[in-house]
């Protein structure tokens, strides 16, 4: 077998320069760190072999040049040669290069195509497509997660069976579509054998059946005759009556005519005083509109100065207030001050006696004692002068102190009443800011609902308003709609009797009883109603009905019901003959289905029926001569109608407008009528309401000078609440504040003279401890002789009146400071409350001149207000009189009205006369004509003398038209036509009283043969022909049959041609890698215990499903390959890829780390495997596993260096003159002998 030889590289990927890959022997390791470019040799080989890009890991083939990936190539081309030398030693070189952004491809230096390429390499074993020689790197253990879906892709990419799966699914398609055509065939054929047995009994029952029909014609032919006979007596009769009831109509119109000029004038006259009327009464609006404003005016004024009125009042109570207690405080303060004359008084009284006093005291005591005490006593101030001096320093001090302490007690009550006083006056003013607030409230709430009460009354009165005019201009142009269309005379009782039957059917059968045809739809422009209504014709009247049961129905309960004769048009029953839409293309003309207008959305489509099978393909013109161009000049002739009425039907017939025909085409503008009566009457109805919404215009004045009164006094309120928050309450809190910080900082003074006054009066004690002492010593001889303890208790007996008097004046000192105090406090809060009088005394000046300034402009406004309303009470007075004339201009005008409706009923009377008797002759002439019709359309052979039927053929006349100069033509024809009665016999035609009677037998003659036909099922007239049509399908059927079974014949030959071809290849490679595979993963286990199944999920068609791969592990039970191990997967997978390599092998095998998930166990029997196979087929293994590379014949170290970017650089070892130690083979045999004894280690995790 051949193998490769060497790869050349250049400039591929991470290989830079011309470099040789090899040479390769039978069993090829290529081993280097990661990253040096190992795997760039399996992307050589594959590049060699002719992959795409994409599967080399880069996005374009230019990425593939070396350096490329960082941005800058060392060359604009790069090659791999693949050096393959077969059995005989013959070396074949393929070469890729890459030229641009495309590859060229070489056999032994000669360019190829890529599919001569492919040949080639075909040729030595090796297939592109299903890669059998290349195994790349984690394929290993993508096989063995494969579903087996994949793994059948996996078999149809080796078997090549896959080229066929398009092919397959094409002819699969066809096969199936070929059936069903076969089938539908095969349906067709059986109703067509069906329908032929049908149309032979179809032939015997029509032979039946027309003998029946000749009897039947034959009595109809009889019954016409007699009808006809009498139809043209009564003609002639209906013709006088008519003549002379004209001439009585046409007297009546002139007297009309008067009775009409007369009722415009007076109309004319009331017109213009209710124009007048409307005048003044928007003058009386304006003059209203004038009047509001100064009397709002008026009303603010008014609330001003009773404002400023009440605000002086409150300001002269506070002035009174506050003089009376200025006057208070100015009797306070007179008697402060006659306390303290008194007080001075009192003292100077009291020191005169206490002087008196001491006088006589001295006078008792012993003179000479008395001088030795005070020598001694003068001895002892001299030797205590310093010490006496401290305590009078310190009882000075002292009695600062106590000043200051009182006075500060006394500014402390002060501050005290004070704050209570200020306390009281500001919960006054909260109480009073409450107050206000909870006014305000209420203000802004009357404000607002009277706000809302003024917009919502404003906008109902602004939109009355609105309302107002266009009612007004709606009713004057409705009213002069019914002036001019002269409708005022009331329905004749004749069709008032047929609404109220149409009423009463449509109130049985609301849902199928649709009404009338002329109330169901209407032309879309007057200009078109003359023309429709020719058109419609005797259906313009005829009840729309849902089926024809409805309408047997109907007509059974107008029998019941005596009422008169309806035209029924049952949708269901109607044979509609399809619209010409060529015809709307037609210039110059419209079809009359596209003038008219249904009412009923709902109804639509069943209303587009009925109008379809009255109008048919008739066409609508402008003029007359543009109607008989199209309905003659043509190919082919048209039915058409000019907008004045007159229609030319295709038989040649041209029927013209008349007045009767406008008086017909009225009931469009009837219908319009009454629904202009109706509009008139709610216009009327809501025009009385808006009149009453007008009397809220002064409720919306009251609201509005309400509102205004409010928003006032809100704004008053709102200013006296800010000065009481900002102002008064402020100044209030801010002297509370300021006289407790105050009395804060009086009370600590206190506390601080109270402590100064303690530790004073210990110093006190303490020096006056000292000068006793002293004392004491001075005076000890004194004391003994005069047998006392100490000189302090001869001084408190003989000095007593001495310190008597200094505590009285102590007392004085201390009463008399503390009423200058008060009087100096009494005397400020007096000068404080002077001032604010004289600031309420300038204010009420203030507020007296505003009220006087108020006062002058209320009584401007008030002259302004009486003005205003005694315009618009002459404006009344002026409406009033007006009034009483439109009064009298209407009362006047509903006379000369109801004599021009007296007229107008007479009229309408005789004209009603006139048009029962043109009714009554135009339904003669048109049974006359009917009859005639019928006899043509019916094939009855009439016998004329002169005339034919043809003539009248196509002829559609009116069933309630009157007879017109156009009709009369149609009429003439008619009646120029001499029908010979001789089939009748003299003696029926003679016998006039008996008419009726004759008739009705002849009626129950052809009634009973019609009964009897109708009882009989009718055949199929055209059996004959439908016969030869049934051969001629059933052969057709035939054909198309057995053409679609061939068809399938062929089809299904060919898919299973196909089939078989794909089954081949498949089931080839298939069983082979059956054979196989258990045999390899024997093997690979070195176990005989070890077994490795494949079988398909599909085995009639194995590449449909999948296919499922089972392995048994040496000493294990039988498992799934999901329950398998990571060793046991990767040794089943490897098996599978060398069963599925075995069946298309290839010269050689590359595998790139399929070590990767093995142990060093797994690894050992890996590498005997493939060493054994070496043999057989060259085996090239990038691997980084010594127990692999170890035993391998040629060594390929890659490395890499780095300059610009990394590059590649390879070592060869020939490893066959280094053998494996002996000792280490026999190690290796003895494991591998255990090894069969027990099961796989179960991957590198078990790995020793």
């Amino acid at each position: 077998m051949g193998f490769l030889k060497q790869i050349e590289v250049e400039n591929f990927k991470s290989w830079r320069g011309e470099q040789v890959i090899g040479p390769f022997k039978r069993f090829n390791c290529i081993i280097g760190t990661n990253g040096s470019g190992k795997s760039n040799v399996m992307d050589a080989l594959s590049f060699a072999m002719g992959e795409r890009a994409a599967s080399l890991r880069v996005k374009h083939t230019r990425d593939l040049i070396h350096g490329a990936h960082i941005g800058k190539p060392v060359s604009d081309t790069a090659s791999v040669a693949m050096r393959y030398c077969d059995d005989h030693g013959e070396e074949t070189v393929f070469c890729r290069r890459i030229v641009g952004h495309s590859s060229e491809y070489y056999v032994n230096g000669l360019q190829v195509t890529l599919a001569k390429y492919t040949e080639r390499l075909e040729d030595i074993g090796i297939v592109t497509k299903s890669r059998n020689c290349l195994v790349f790197q984690g394929a290993v253990e993508s096989i063995a997660m494969k579903d087996p879906k994949e793994r059948t892709k996996i078999f149809e990419r080796i078997s090549q069976s896959r080229e066929y799966a398009e092919d397959y699914e094409k002819k699969k398609e066809a096969l199936q579509k070929a059936k069903e055509d076969t089938q539908f065939h095969f349906n067709k054929k059986r109703s067509a054998i069906v329908e032929r047995k049908q149309v032979s009994q179809d032939k015997i029952e029509a032979q039946k059946y027309q003998g029946l029909l000749d009897d039947l014609n034959q009595s109809r032919l009889q019954l016409s005759l007699f009808e006809l006979y009498y139809n043209e007596k009564s003609i002639s009769a209906f013709s006088d009556a008519l003549r002379e009831k004209q001439q009585v109509v046409a007297a009546k119109n002139q007297d009309l005519e008067r009775w009409e000029q007369t009722v415009k004038g007076h109309k004319k006259e009331h017109g213009r005083l209710t124009r007048e009327l409307q005048h003044i009464q928007e003058e009386i609006r304006a003059q209203e509109q004038i009047l509001s404003q100064p009397q709002s005016q008026y009303i603010k004024a008014k609330v001003n100065t009773s404002h400023h009125m009440k605000k002086a009042e409150q300001l002269r109570a506070a002035l009174q207030k506050g003089l009376r207690q200025r006057a208070m405080k100015e009797e306070e303060l007179a008697e402060g001050r006659r306390e303290i004359a008194n007080l001075d008084r009192a003292w100077k009284s009291c020191e005169r006696q206490i002087q008196e006093e001491g006088v006589s005291l001295r006078r008792d005591i012993q003179l000479d004692a008395y001088q030795q005490y005070k020598e001694l006593k003068e001895l002892a101030r001299r030797q205590g002068a310093v010490l006496s001096q401290q305590v009078e320093k310190l009882h000075r001090e002292v009695m600062a102190e106590s000043e200051k302490k009182a006075f500060d007690q006394c500014k402390k009550k002060e501050l005290e009443t004070a704050i209570r006083t200020s306390q009281s006056q500001l919960e006054d003013l909260t109480l009073r800011t409450e107050k206000l607030e909870e006014y305000t409230k209420s203000c802004k709430a009357s404000l607002e609902e009277y706000r809302q009460q003024e917009k919502s009354l404003s906008e109902e009165l602004q939109s009355g308003r609105q309302r107002t005019e266009e009612v007004n201009e709606e009713l004057g142009q409705v009213l002069e709609e019914l002036s001019t269309a002269r409708l005022d005379s009331q329905e004749s009782r004749r069709q008032q009797q047929r609404k109220e039957a149409l009423e009463m059917l449509r109130r049985q059968y609301p849902e199928t009883v649709y009404g009338r045809l002329v109330d169901l739809c209407s032309p879309v422009h007057k200009k078109f109603q003359l023309a429709v209504t020719k058109v419609f014709g005797h259906y313009m009247n005829a009840i729309v009905v849902a089926s024809d049961k409805v309408a047997r129905v109907c007509i059974g309960f107008l029998k019941q019901e005596r009422a008169t004769r309806e035209t029924f048009l049952p949708i269901d029953y109607l044979q509609v003959s399809p619209l010409n839409e060529r015809l709307r293309n037609v210039r110059g003309a419209r079809m009359v289905m596209d003038v008219v207008q249904w009412h009923s959305e709902a109804a639509a489509s069943q209303l587009r029926t009925v109008v379809q099978f009255v109008c048919g393909n008739a066409l609508v013109c402008e003029t007359i001569q543009e109607a008989r161009r199209i309905a003659y000049d043509g190919p082919e002739r048209l039915m058409t109608v000019a907008l004045d009425g007159t229609m030319f039907a295709k038989s040649g017939v041209i029927s013209g407008g008349s007045s009767d025909l406008r008086n017909k085409a009225r009931r469009w503008d009837e219908k319009d009528m009454t629904q202009l009566k109706e509009r008139k009457e709610k216009l009327t109805a809501e025009m009385r309401g808006l009149m009453k919404l007008k009397r809220k215009e002064s409720e919306l004045k009251q609201i509005q000078i309400q509102a205004q009164g409010a928003q006032t006094r809100l704004k008053y309120s709102t200013a006296e609440l800010d000065n009481l928050r900002k102002k008064n309450i402020h100044n209030c809190q801010a002297d509370i504040s300021r006289m407790e910080s105050e009395l804060a900082n009086v009370e600590s003074r206190i506390q601080m003279q109270e402590e100064s006054v303690t530790v004073q009066d210990a110093q006190m004690r303490s020096t006056r401890d000292q000068i006793d002492q002293m004392e004491d010593l001075v005076f000890a001889e004194f004391c003994a002789e005069i047998g006392i303890l100490n000189i302090r208790e001869y001084e408190e007996e003989n000095l007593k009146h001495q310190t008597e008097l200094d505590k009285k004046r102590l007392e004085f000192e201390s009463q008399h400071t503390r009423l200058s105090a008060q009087l100096q406090y009494e005397q400020d809060q007096l000068d404080q409350q002077k001032k604010k009088l004289d600031k309420l005394e300038e204010t009420i000046a203030k507020e007296e001149k505003a009220v006087a300034d108020q006062r002058k402009e209320e009584e401007k406004l008030l002259e302004a207000v009486e003005e205003s309303q005694t315009k618009l009470l002459e404006l009344k007075n002026h409406l009033l009189l007006t009034k009483r004339q439109v009064a009298d201009a209407k009362a006047e005008l509903d006379q000369k009205t109801q004599s021009l409706q007296e007229t107008s009923r007479e009229l309408v009377k005789l004209q009603r006369g006139v048009i029962s008797v043109e009714t009554a002759l135009e339904q003669k002439r048109l049974a006359k004509h009917n009859l005639l019709l019928a006899c043509e359309i019916q094939g009855l052979s009439i016998t004329l003398l002169s005339g034919s039927l043809p003539d009248i053929g196509q002829l559609q006349l009116d069933v309630e038209s009157q007879s017109t100069s156009a009709t009369m033509d149609i009429y003439e024809r008619e009646a120029q036509l001499v029908i010979d009665y001789s089939d009748l016999g003299r003696q029926l035609m003679q016998t006039e009283e008996e008419v009726e009677a004759q008739l009705e037998r002849m009626r129950e003659s052809v009634s009973s043969i019609d009964t009897v036909l109708q009882r009989t099922t009718a055949p199929n007239l055209k059996a004959m022909q439908k016969m030869r049509e049934v051969k001629d399908m059933y052969q057709d059927v035939v054909a198309g049959f057995e053409a679609s079974t061939r068809a399938a014949r062929k089809c299904n030959h060919e898919f299973e041609e196909v089939k078989a071809k794909r089954f081949r290849l498949f089931n080839r490679c298939f069983e082979h890698v059956v054979i196989v595979i258990d045999q390899i993963y024997k093997r690979l286990c070195r176990n005989t215990s070890a077994q490795a199944i494949l079988s398909p999920e599909n085995p009639d068609e194995p590449y449909l499903g999948g296919i499922i791969y089972t392995c048994v592990a040496p000493g294990k039970r039988f498992m799934a390959m999901d329950n398998l191990s990571g060793g046991e997967k990767a040794v089943a997978a490897l098996a599978l890829i060398f069963a599925i390599h075995s069946y298309r092998p290839a010269p050689f095998f590359v595998l790139d780390e399929v070590d990767a998930a093995l142990d060093n166990t797994n690894i050992g029997k890996v590498t005997s495997f493939i060493k054994e196979e070496s043999s057989n087929m060259q085996i090239i293994v990038i691997s980084l596993k010594e127990e692999f590379y170890s035993r391998a014949d040629t060594l390929l170290g890659v490395f890499s260096g780095f300059e610009e970017c990394m590059f590649s650089r390879m070592v060869t070892v020939d490893l066959r003159p280094y053998p494996l130690n002996q000792e280490d083979n026999g190690t290796q045999q003895e494991t591998d002998a255990r090894e069969e004894g027990r099961p796989d280690s179960g991957g590198p995790d078990s790995a020793p």
